[in-house]
């Protein structure tokens, strides 16, 4: 939790020094400090729904330990390699300016850690605060590998809302009872949908509404009369959730690190790879009652999903809370949207917007050099090897962007492209638009099969992007949370059917439109974003759902270095992994 600087007034003389030390240099003031974490990815058993198995874990911890830092500090992450699986980390949210070589997508900007090695990830927060999450970046780790990044403003930075009593992290996840590599293995191999989670979970644990689950439960104690931040993360692999508490209103005060113009909601609607901050405030006198906090999933796609709600209690301490039963009191349920509820979707989403104010402006580019049209979406491959497989008509299943599925290379994108040795790797020719437009949103055209490649597309520093993504009614229209990594953009427009590049534009907001990393493409429907290319380095942008990243839904971006130092990517470390 942030601690003011200023807490105390009884040793005004030292105050006094240290304000006069801060005014003769400033840089003390702005400067952070470096934080050391050491992550061990290691084998842990662990037990959910009475199944014990062997998880992968860091520190043994599931979820993983928190980091915290303050805006400014340097960080240096020792990720260390004890299990057989080869391993990445990504740190998702982070800007990582000029410092590609930490942002851990496997194949992407680095080879994976492998067995018995170890990699420090070495970065510095610049200009964020707020809550990020860090996660495994290869294959389906990070089902068991996730944690949460509280980033807390400077020493002396209020927050732009009332400072919270306390701070608490609620991480949602999912808890599969076999081993999610085998889920995803198994879908690959036969070309069909996945199997999907056994429960959804709240900082871990499954809650009281599963079987042999009610130890399981995540409580959280609060007081009467008092504020709380909570800092929502959805962790889970492959679904949207909605979360309320029951008889409480939430205040949403920020989205993926981002301070948001505040305003009341009694559900929040968070994607996988989203963050959100929330004030919650307790009532005024004990109530005689404890609440259930529950999250089940916003469902838009045709295929199959854990249909199930994860809960965790909400509970007043009293001052009689020795002699009082918990047990016997009342407990009370929120009442979530209907599944499919793309109404209450769009009303909230539309509800965030930046502060855009002079202590956080919203730096929107208000021109543009690069209008880009993205179509997003499922496809098909041809079976392999003359066999059937599972996915239509026995095909298998793939998805891509401009109908490009994208395949990972076997080494590293930043490494081949920072040692001029791309020939073979990738090719610089990513498509600017659908080669082939059709009526994204009507009618699918028969023919469903993709194509594959390894291709980037290229972005001189400090050009200015437009990107309209469109999803697709191929194999069925669907919400798609979309992640752009080393950026920030701004949500400028979106809307359902096709995009008009004549009509749309005309109502997109330049002044106060969200700032995010991650946002989800409205199912049948189109977003338009903007964002300043003024990060040197090789970018990855893909679907959160972490299916249709594995089935192809990714690209990358490649961003030139600049003129200036400051402008241009710095050289590898010493330790980068190798393949």
């Amino acid at each position: 939790m942030a601690v003011s600087l200023l807490r105390s007034l009884a040793f005004p003389r030292v105050l006094f020094l240290c304000v006069a030390t801060l005014c003769l240099i400033p840089e003390l003031a702005l400067a952070g400090i470096t934080r050391h974490y050491k992550f061990d990815i290691k084998l842990q058993n662990v037990t959910r729904l009475c199944h014990t198995k062997s998880m992968v874990t860091v520190n043994g911890q599931f979820p993983g330990p928190r980091i915290v830092a303050r805006e400014g500090d340097r960080l240096l992450i020792k990720v260390a390699n004890h299990v057989q699986s080869n391993i990445s980390i990504h740190w998702h949210g982070i800007r990582q300016l000029q410092t590609g070589w930490a942002d851990g997508p496997a194949y992407v900007t680095q080879c994976p850690i492998q067995t018995n090695q170890s990699y420090v990830y070495n970065f510095t927060i610049v200009g964020q605060r707020g809550t990020l999450f860090w996660h495994a970046h290869i294959s389906w780790l990070r089902a068991s590998v996730y944690g949460p990044i509280i980033i807390l403003p400077k020493r002396g930075v209020p927050y732009p809302f009332a400072k919270p009593d306390k701070e608490v992290p609620i991480v949602f996840g999912e808890w599969w009872n076999v081993d999610p590599e085998a889920v995803i293995r198994q879908a690959l191999q036969t070309g069909g949908g996945p199997n999907v989670s056994d429960a959804y979970t709240i900082n871990g644990l499954p809650g009281p509404l599963y079987n042999c689950s009610n130890r399981d439960t995540f409580r959280l104690k609060v007081k009467p009369g008092k504020t709380y931040l909570l800092r929502l993360v959805n962790a889970a692999l492959n679904d949207e959730l909605f979360f309320s508490i029951a008889n409480h209103t939430l205040t949403v005060v920020e989205a993926d690190a981002v301070y948001v113009k505040p305003f009341e909601t009694n559900t929040v609607l968070i994607a996988p790879g989203q963050t959100t901050n929330v004030l919650l405030k307790t009532k005024a006198h004990f109530p005689n009652a404890t609440f259930f906090m529950t999250a089940r999933p916003y469902v838009t796609g045709l295929g199959t999903f854990d249909n199930s709600t994860v809960a965790a209690i909400l509970e007043y301490e009293t001052l009689n809370s020795a002699a009082l039963s918990i047990r016997k009191l009342p407990l009370f349920k929120p009442v979530l949207p209907p599944l499919n509820d793309t109404s209450f979707a769009t009303n909230f989403t539309n509800n965030l917007r930046s502060l855009a104010s002079a202590q956080f402006p919203a730096n929107v580019p208000q021109k543009v050099d690069r209008r880009l049209f993205f179509t997003v979406g499922l496809g098909t491959n041809p079976c392999q090897n003359n066999q059937t497989c599972q996915g239509p008509n026995g095909t298998m299943f793939s998805a891509s962007v401009n109908n490009i599925s994208f395949a990972l290379p076997t080494t590293a994108l930043l490494q081949s492209h920072f040692f001029g040795q791309s020939s073979g790797v990738y090719s610089p020719d990513f498509p600017i638009s659908p080669l082939i437009p059709f009526n994204y949103t009507g009618n699918p055209p028969n023919n469903t099969m993709v194509s594959n490649g390894t291709k980037l597309l290229v972005l001189p520093f400090n050009t200015s992007v437009e990107l309209v993504m469109q999803d697709t009614s191929i194999l069925g229209a669907e919400s798609h949370p979309l992640h752009l990594h080393g950026f920030n953009f701004f949500v400028v427009g979106q809307g359902f059917g096709n995009f008009d590049q004549n009509k749309d534009p005309a109502n997109f907001n330049l002044v106060d439109p969200v700032e995010r990393n991650t946002m989800g493409i409205p199912s049948g429907g189109w977003v338009a974003i903007r964002f300043l290319a003024d990060n040197p380095g090789v970018w990855f942008m893909h679907c959160h759902l972490e299916i249709h990243t594995s089935w192809g839904l990714r690209m990358a971006w490649l961003v030139l270095d600049g003129k200036l130092p400051n402008q241009k990517l710095l050289p590898p470390p010493a330790d980068l992994p190798k393949c």
